[in-house]
């Protein structure tokens, strides 16, 4: 086996592999069902490199390349893979090839804006773990007029009935738009903070994760990450010193068929091609 001091951990490994969660290889590890060359081992913590064949039953296993793409959610849609309550799901508006993907936190159903989709379990959690302080900005719509007060409210944190939140950063766009910067992830984070402020939220977009901005797609189009480009992220999947364009997102607005998830589904079989700014291009018609 490999030096000790090398390598990967045989547990993340075989997560990387898609043979299951760390803590499924982890109960696989431990049951005997896992070869280094040819010899079980049960230690999940084991190091092994390309020098090692890992077998898992029979099969030889390998990494799987990672893949990365950025979808804009539309309203109406569930992050989930399957709705207990028959409720339509993201991947209805996805093709087939991208089904095996996950989602990396959500949005709820009435919400829309990006959200990430993945393979790979670390860059998963290194989005979401909140010790990661990966920011998430989102453009929010109130009925009724943004005072200046209700900022420093936001901020300093306020009391929902899923525990204390609070905004990194609130800015006034318009009378009753808003720019809201979180770190957290608690469930209807946004929608709660504002209703212990006495405000209702009427729209809700997600304009940007860490360093990804979406403002160049349209309602249900998506677009698949580089290699040079999920590098990137994996590395520092913080904003850059020039974050996403705000004000272009907020101008953006739904198509006149985002109502229609038979349009959103022929939006979405265009995968939308650009350069490695680590930002998607332009929509194209």
């Amino acid at each position: 086996m490999s030096n000790p001091a090398q390598g990967t951990r045989l547990n993340k490994f075989l997560a990387s592999c898609g043979v299951g969660s760390r803590r499924a290889c982890d109960a696989m590890i431990q049951e005997g069902g896992v070869y280094v060359n040819n010899a079980i081992c049960v230690n999940p913590a084991t190091r092994v490199t390309s020098d090692d064949t890992v077998r898992v039953g029979k099969r030889i296993v390998t990494p799987r390349s990672t893949e990365v793409v950025l979808f804009n959610k539309p309203r109406g849609l569930v992050c989930t893979a399957k709705d207990e309550l028959g409720r339509e799901t993201i991947y209805a508006a996805l093709p087939q090839k991208l089904h095996h993907l996950k989602n990396v936190g959500r949005l709820d159903k009435e919400s829309e804006g990006i959200i990430v989709l993945t393979n790979d379990g670390d860059l998963a959690l290194s989005l979401t773990h909140p010790r990661q302080k990966v920011e998430k900005e989102y453009i929010v719509t109130l009925n009724q007029a943004f005072q200046n007060d209700v900022m420093d409210k936001l901020i300093a944190g306020v009391y929902t009935p899923e525990g204390r939140a609070a905004a990194k950063a609130v800015r006034r766009l318009s009378p009753r738009r808003v720019s809201v910067v979180l770190e957290t992830g608690l469930k209807r984070q946004i929608r709660l903070m504002f209703e212990a402020v006495h405000l209702r939220v009427t729209k809700l977009v997600r304009v940007r994760i860490g360093s990804l901005g979406g403002g160049g797609l349209a309602p249900g189009e998506w677009y698949a990450l580089e290699p040079n480009e999920i590098e990137a992220l994996k590395t520092n999947p913080k904003p850059r010193k020039q974050p996403a364009d705000v004000e272009k997102a907020k101008r953006q607005r739904p198509s006149k068929n985002a109502s229609s998830h038979r349009s959103v589904r022929k939006a979405a079989k265009k995968q939308v091609r650009g350069k490695s700014s680590g930002r998607p291009p332009k929509r194209r018609r």
